[in-house]
């Protein structure tokens, strides 16, 4: 599963580990993915989304119905 977020299209950042004696080396920052699956009334079947815990939390606020509305007009496979 790769780190990025359908609904927030979150995908990993980088930076560095920086020790105490500052010596820095390269690492990656990956959102919280989760595998969610969601009943869409509109569509009459199951959908599994790739989720960030924040794009958990922007379905809980504007509801499955909405943000699966703004994905299909992004183009978002569902």
């Amino acid at each position: 599963m790769s780190a990025y977020c359908q609904v927030t299209q979150t995908s990993p950042q980088f930076g560095h580990h920086v020790s105490h004696a500052q010596n820095k080396t390269k690492r990656r920052f990956n959102p919280n993915i989760q595998k969610r699956t969601y009943f869409v009334p509109s569509l009459k079947r199951n959908v599994t989304l790739n989720l960030s815990a924040r794009g958990i939390k922007v379905i809980d606020a504007r509801g499955i119905e909405s943000v699966v509305a703004e994905l299909i007009a992004r183009g978002e496979k569902i």
